[in-house]
C-alpha cells in the first residue's frame, strides 16, 4: 500500500519560512518523479514544483521561484519543499505526488495534505 504522508505545515507570518516533508512508503521512490501541489480555499489544485526521480530537473511555478526550494533524499524516500519569504497568497493546502518516471499525465499517488496558513 503506498502513503505519502506530508507533514511541517503551519501558521507563519508573512515573510517567514516553512520546511514541508513529505514521506513515501510502499513505493520505489527513486522510480517516481516527486511534485507538490497546493489548493486554495475556493481556488482549483494548482502545480507548485516537481523534481525528477534523479532529483536531476526542477520546475516550478512562477510565482514561487526564488522563494521555494524543492529537495528529495532518495535513501530517506522523502521530498522536502523549504518555503522562504512566505507571503498571504501561498495560504492553502499543500499536497505531495508522485509520478511514475516513465509516464506522463496525471501523478499516480496522493498525499492527504497539510495546511499552510500565511498571515498579514
Amino acid at each position: 500500500q503506498v502513503q505519502l504522508v506530508e507533514s511541517g505545515g503551519g501558521l507563519v507570518q508573512a515573510g517567514g519560512s516553512l520546511r514541508l516533508s513529505c514521506a513515501a512508503s510502499g513505493l520505489t521512490f527513486i522510480r517516481y518523479d516527486m511534485g507538490w501541489f497546493r489548493q486554495a480555499p475556493g481556488k482549483e489544485r494548482e502545480f507548485v514544483v516537481v523534481i525528477r526521480w534523479n532529483g536531476g530537473s526542477t520546475y516550478y511555478l512562477d510565482s514561487v521561484k526564488g522563494r521555494f526550494t524543492i529537495s528529495r533524499d532518495n535513501a530517506k524516500n522523502t521530498v522536502y519543499l523549504q518555503m522562504n519569504s512566505l507571503k498571504p497568497e501561498d495560504t492553502a493546502v499543500y499536497y505531495c505526488a508522485a509520478k511514475h518516471k516513465l509516464t506522463t499525465g496525471e501523478y499516480d499517488y496522493w498525499g492527504q495534505g497539510t495546511q499552510v496558513t500565511v498571515s498579514s
